[in-house]
């Protein structure tokens, strides 16, 4: 069987990913505790005592606005690691998947970003996941680079569970309204990987992951802000008792790391290679609300 070894079994992403990819092969997945990113040593020696065949790191650095002081480790995690992976990859004759971010823009442009954009990150931890992006492409192994955007799920730390825990706290809370992008659930990230990943490997495909492999947008269909998102969240939930949701501009929110007012991705290379169109942001929520409820 083919060896599937995927790194991030517990975050929201990794830990969808171990279920979805389970048709395609043998899966090693592992956390920090198995391999630290950190330490190119330890990602080099477990690459080459599981041998895969493809590798699938869904693991980063994702504290945003602690990475303003944490460049160094930001770096190593989302810059330096991805390019050891890659490299081991390439040295076993294996694949990579690996995931990036909307944060690699400035948001200035009018329109959704298209995979061939010039990036122009505007915080350590956009320069960090472009860094990796180049690292991953310039290593020679075949590839998949999926930028996403917004990420929440049932699991982990994002912005679904913190509306939910500050609607329970407060009366009233103040959501920045004009930073357009796509929220996007975790399950749906790791069920289109399966999909495309299933249709590069399939015997009947003329087009193996090398001859498609590249850089591809892979966020939900659509667009609101993060007060839509936030008032998405609370119409869907079960809540006896809402809060009021007031916009603010991000000015009024000032945060270490700047953001992309503009984080919308198209879908369009990732319909055309694949025939894959994302289904809708508030679409996926309401499934994973329901998955939250039971």
């Amino acid at each position: 069987m083919r060896r599937i070894l995927i790194i991030g079994k517990n975050g929201q992403v990794g830990w969808e990913l171990e279920r979805t990819l389970s048709p395609l092969g043998h899966i090693t997945a592992i956390d920090q505790q198995e391999m630290d990113l950190a330490n190119p040593d330890s990602i080099s020696s477990v690459t080459r005592e599981i041998r895969p065949d493809l590798i699938v790191n869904a693991a980063a650095y994702t504290a945003v606005d602690k990475a303003e002081a944490e460049a160094d480790l930001a770096m190593q995690v989302n810059g330096i690691a991805p390019g050891i992976l890659a490299q081991e990859a390439k040295a076993l004759g294996a694949a990579i998947v690996h995931y990036s971010t909307d944060y690699v823009f400035d948001g200035t442009k009018i329109g959704p970003y298209l995979e061939n954009d010039i990036p122009c990150p505007l915080s350590v931890y956009g320069r960090t996941k472009l860094a990796g992006e180049d690292a991953v492409r310039n290593s020679g192994a075949a590839h998949l680079i999926f930028r996403t955007s917004w990420v929440y799920g049932v699991r982990g730390h994002n912005f679904l569970h913190t509306i939910l825990r500050l609607a329970r706290e407060r009366n009233e809370l103040r959501i920045v309204d004009d930073q357009i992008g796509a929220p996007t659930w975790s399950r749906m990230i790791a069920e289109v990987t399966a999909q495309i990943l299933a249709q590069c490997f399939s015997p009947a495909s003329s087009s193996g992951l090398a001859d498609v492999g590249g850089i591809y947008n892979l966020t939900s269909s659509g667009q609101t802000s993060w007060h839509g998102f936030a008032k998405a969240i609370l119409d869907a939930s079960l809540l006896e008792r809402k809060p009021e949701l007031i916009p603010i501009p991000t000015e009024s929110y000032p945060l270490p790391a700047p953001r992309p007012k503009n984080s919308a991705l198209s879908h369009e290379k990732l319909e055309s290679t694949f025939g894959i169109m994302p289904p809708s942001w508030d679409a996926c929520l309401s499934m994973c609300m329901r998955d939250l409820s039971r």
